[in-house]
């Protein structure tokens, strides 16, 4: 991402304008708009002409329109962003308040102007530094699947996916299977080279349960030596075998944090954030009276500065509802005024989808708060038996399962 101008006035309100240079762009650019949000981008639109003699023609012009955003789709797999809107600033060739779809596009620049707050800021920052960006490609496989991975800063992409039958290995078939597999392996070989750029990544993952990662090792530079593919031989050191219990996906996580490929990975914020949440899933089973997630325990424990590690999906981000996304950012803000490390994860990585199942916000505190414990205990005793009509109200009372609050 290329930030070609920012305006803020003091209390945050302003515009900032960026140029999106690859398609993990867009998902930076999906977390910087909600509704409500102005954007500003070139579009193409279509008009009709009428001409004196009463006849009319058709075109598609190209113009600049600025509309507020009412509906956001984004494609996680082709990294679009679709924007629809009503416009908001005069236009030769769109009426005021008429509805229009903006596709925002690389290598186009584009302006978002709204109320910015501190997360906000930060998502420019990181997508506009170089440095941050993730450098990690991985080939998950078992016999006759294999996905092939790009490992980013905010996301993890499936760039291929290879699911091929392969013939078992029979008595008096056993040829069959080999030159199945030889096919299969010769198939992820070709989608490696076509969906790693070896200049920007520095490791490659190549996991999989048992002998199937060694043995597609072994046939992958053999093929390289037959075929003088300097590309591969150059770099083989950044070749990486691990064990992966299945060739799925979330085999990632698992990945991840072996111990050989933290090592090699340390400086990544992918493997930082799974990092976290392993030691937050260690804390929960070792010490849970110093692991707690859901926003009502992990804001009690901020009250008391307890929290060490804040560990938050940027999905709770995107809420619409502003008084809660303001919520959510004093909470992170308190966090690191007291000294604690706040980690937000991408809901499109696999360490954010696990921590999106826990309610995607959780905390490893510095102390133990045993109280934490006993009042979510009471709490859910306590709403149970309102639910159940234990207090003669169970339809005057609804429980408000978000903030455990209560709402007549």
């Amino acid at each position: 991402m290329k930030l070609v101008n920012k305006y803020l006035d003091k209390d945050g309100k302003g515009s900032v304008t960026l140029i999106a240079e690859e398609s993990e762009d867009m998902w930076h650019a999906y977390n910087l708009i909600s509704e409500g949000t102005i954007v500003k981008a070139s579009t193409i639109r279509k008009v009709q002409q009428e001409s004196a003699t009463g006849s009319s023609t058709s075109n598609r012009v190209r113009t600049v329109l600025t509309i507020q955003v009412e509906n956001i789709d984004f494609d996680t797999q082709a990294c679009v962003l679709r924007l629809k809107g009503r416009n908001v600033e005069e236009n030769q060739y769109v009426k005021m308040g008429a509805y229009h779809t903006l596709d925002l596009e690389v290598n186009r620049k584009f302006t978002v102007a709204k109320q910015w707050d501190t997360i906000d800021l930060e998502r420019v920052d990181t997508a506009c530094d170089p440095a941050q960006r993730a450098d990690v490609a991985a080939v998950v496989m078992h016999e006759g699947l294999a996905n092939i991975c790009l490992v980013l800063s905010s996301m993890t992409l499936v760039r291929a996916k290879i699911d091929q039958s392969i013939p078992r290995k029979r008595h008096g078939n056993v040829s069959n299977h080999e030159k199945g597999l030889q096919k299969f392996y010769e198939n992820v070989m070709q989608a490696l080279l076509r969906h790693v750029d070896f200049d920007i990544v520095k490791c490659v993952l190549i996991a999989s349960p048992g002998f199937v990662k060694d043995q597609f090792f072994e046939y992958m530079f053999q093929q390289a030596v037959k075929t003088d593919n300097k590309l591969l031989i150059d770099n083989k050191g950044k070749f990486l075998l691990v064990h992966a219990s299945s060739g799925f996906k979330h085999s990632l996580k698992e990945i991840l944090v072996s111990p050989q490929v933290v090592a090699k990975l340390a400086d990544t914020k992918a493997a930082g954030e799974v990092k976290a949440l392993e030691a937050f899933y260690a804390m929960l089973q070792t010490e849970p009276e110093k692991a707690f997630y859901g926003l009502k325990q992990v804001e009690k424990a901020n009250e008391s500065q307890a929290i060490e590690t804040l560990l938050m999906t940027d999905s709770l981000f995107r809420n619409s509802d502003v008084p809660t996304r303001k919520r959510y950012v004093a909470l992170v803000e308190s966090v690191r005024e007291t000294g604690g490390e706040v980690k937000i994860f991408s809901s499109l990585h696999v360490s954010g989808e696990q921590l999106g199942l826990l309610t995607g916000i959780a905390a490893i505190l510095r102390f133990p708060m045993p109280e934490l414990e006993d009042e979510e205990r009471a709490w859910k005793t306590f709403s149970t038996r309102v639910k159940k009509g234990a207090f003669g109200c169970p339809l005057h009372w609804i429980v408000k399962a978000e903030d455990n609050s209560f709402e007549k």
